[in-house]
């Protein structure tokens, strides 16, 4: 079997995403694995369970093809997904010991606004990146699992509202924040 570059190229930008994460990930102060409430052990399961198969579907011949013929469907995948890649990786960078999992979300006791550099344009880079950077990948692999991440959105963005709602009630100044920045996409007010 053949691996293409392109296919090397996704498996290798989830691993740089990943090993970014782990390397950022301040573990102190945070519950045990046996302490975590069971939905967040079972929401981490899931994280763990799609990045593998992500990282297989990497690797493997198109499933569920899209097009017989998709190299544009390709080429434009793969600039979505190195756009969204950047943008979680910045975001994730920028906010620093800020950041919180999605199924751990919470706001830290010494928790700090962060509204510089891409926090500037948008307050959740690390969500709409990872969605793009999804989304560039199933088109990149002309696969149908395309139609996942519309549903992987729609979760994410039931979890942001949840998350503003205490942010709004916990941080000084996130509600100034929100009304002068936008949730996803820049100049995209929502």
């Amino acid at each position: 079997m053949v691996i293409s570059f392109l296919r090397v190229y996704l498996l290798c930008g989830l691993l740089l995403h990943k090993a970014l994460w782990e390397a950022m990930n301040d573990r102190r102060g945070s519950p045990t694995r046996s302490e975590r409430p069971w939905k967040s052990r079972l929401l981490s399961g899931i994280k763990v369970g799609i990045l593998l198969g992500i990282a297989a579907q990497t690797l493997l011949p198109d499933f569920l093809p899209v097009s017989r013929d998709p190299g544009v469907l390709r080429a434009t995948g793969a600039a979505l997904y190195t756009f969204g890649l950047l943008a979680a990786m910045t975001g994730r960078i920028q906010l620093g010991r800020n950041w919180s999992d999605i199924e751990k979300s919470y706001v830290k006791q010494d928790h700090e606004l962060v509204a510089r550099g891409i926090y500037r344009y948008v307050r959740h880079p690390i969500y709409a990146g990872d969605l793009l950077l999804l989304l560039g990948l199933e088109l990149a692999l002309n696969s149908w699992c395309v139609v996942g991440v519309m549903a992987l959105a729609i979760y994410v963005r039931r979890q942001t509202i949840r998350e503003e709602s205490q942010l709004l009630r916990d941080l000084p100044g996130y509600g100034d924040y929100c009304r002068r920045t936008s949730r996803f996409l820049p100049f995209v007010p929502v």
